[in-house]
């Protein structure tokens, strides 16, 4: 799968909307915060919540600050696959989120079907996604290893107000 083949909108929403928005989201899809690696997390149901990369130095409200470009992306995994890729992003969640362009970058798993991926990706501006699709811990983990291993990739951009 191609980034050219990614589906993409924009949509206008308010930071309030956004968030509201993202928890109904992450509520209705019945979504876990991104969790995998036991070492680093705590059991919650058969799916493991991982607090080393939750934002521990700033508020949402500082976050969508001055906008930015969201983009909410949904992946499914190939059958028995799932796990892998799961694996895979645990290695990216870090780099994306030490990604200076990066103001917030979440990633839940399906607590009814693990093979379901969600992104929740908040980038200072369009510049910062470029850059953040062309560094090499993208290239390497979604590129290279991620996308041979999902069925399905959609994605959607908003601009943050």
């Amino acid at each position: 799968m191609k980034l050219s083949e990614v589906t993409r909108c924009t949509t206008t929403l308010s930071r309030r909307s956004v968030i509201g928005t993202f928890g109904a989201v992450m509520a209705t899809i019945n979504f876990a915060p991104w969790a995998i690696s036991p070492s680093r997390s705590e059991p919650n149901q058969g799916v493991m919540n991982m607090s080393k990369y939750a934002m521990d130095k700033k508020t949402v409200s500082d976050v969508v600050n001055g906008g930015g470009l969201l983009v909410v992306a949904q992946w499914e995994a190939r059958e028995g696959q799932a796990d892998k890729v799961a694996a895979i992003l645990d290695r990216f969640l870090p780099e994306a989120q030490s990604d200076p362009g990066a103001k917030l970058f979440l990633i839940g798993r399906g607590k009814e079907n693990p093979a379901q991926f969600l992104f929740y990706e908040l980038f200072r501006d369009e510049a910062a996604l470029k850059a953040h699709q062309d560094s090499a811990y993208f290239k390497t983990y979604i590129a290279e290893q991620a996308l041979p291993l999902l069925a399905k990739r959609e994605r959607a951009q908003y601009a943050l107000l």
